[in-house]
């Protein structure tokens, strides 16, 4: 029992990698979605609105990740839950920035 215990606990996969794997998901869905709203020419209040609603499976793997991690890093319930929601907070806010940027100088991101 102990060795099996063993073997399913290296076989998981560690908190810290999945939560790597998961933004860097969310992320690439983010930049897809800043690109096709430049294109489309929309505003940066209905960009702010959009993106908190745009990459939902991305950004939820990501959050569970976070939430996970800080859990097995001993965090309480609540506070992983809230370090995961700032996260995804800070990447809508950041892309939100990179819109303003990007249509004030009517430019486009590289890959």
């Amino acid at each position: 029992m102990l060795i099996a215990s063993i073997l399913m606990a290296t076989m998981a996969p560690a908190p810290a990698g999945n939560v790597d794997t998961t933004r860097a998901a969310f992320t690439k869905c983010l930049r897809a979605h800043l690109k096709k709203q430049l294109e489309a020419k929309v505003s940066e209040a209905e960009f702010a609105l959009s993106v908190k609603s745009a990459c939902e499976t991305e950004q939820s793997s990501f959050a569970a990740a976070v939430t996970a991690a800080n859990r097995a890093g001993g965090d309480s319930a609540a506070d992983a839950a809230e370090n995961a929601e700032m996260q995804v907070d800070d990447y809508h806010a950041n892309f939100t920035d990179k819109f303003k940027d990007y249509s004030s100088t009517n430019t486009m991101p590289g890959e």
